[in-house]
């Protein structure tokens, strides 16, 4: 089983077109709050503060989440979409996802604020935000 890729809109167009899904930010709580997060999306951080440790319970998070609203089905058959700030965090966090035998994981390229340009900012040359999908901030 591989990860497979998909830019900001046409993930945005799966998650529109799949009733059965779980789109999650595996961002820290932090970011996933004060940076803002994609709308319809969960937060269970791949890592998160204060040390920055890899979340151990990652893939049980998951499965919880999944089997918690779709209790009828296999929650490691169930597509999760995963996104992060630019699309490193979550290929990782899906790595571990296919090792644990969960069947359809995706990766939203460029990730929520995409890579820095030139200046050292976000949002200027890719991501969820840059491409104006919906999202929401605290």
């Amino acid at each position: 089983m591989t990860i497979q890729s998909l830019s900001p809109q046409a993930a945005f167009e799966f998650i529109q077109a799949q009733k059965i899904r779980a789109f999650i930010d595996v961002r820290s709580s932090m970011e996933f709050l004060f940076v803002g997060h994609p709308l319809s999306s969960v937060n269970i951080p791949w890592i998160d503060e204060p040390n920055w440790d890899v979340n151990p319970n990652f893939c049980a998070d998951i499965e919880q989440h999944v089997q918690y609203r779709y209790p009828e089905i296999d929650p490691k058959t169930v597509p999760v979409i995963l996104i992060c700030r630019s699309g490193v965090r979550s290929l990782d966090a899906g790595a571990v996802l296919v090792e644990a035998g969960f069947k359809q994981i995706y990766n939203v390229l460029e990730g929520f604020e995409g890579e820095l340009d030139d200046d050292h900012h976000r949002c200027s040359i890719g991501g969820w935000r840059f491409h104006q999908l919906p999202w929401v901030q605290c």
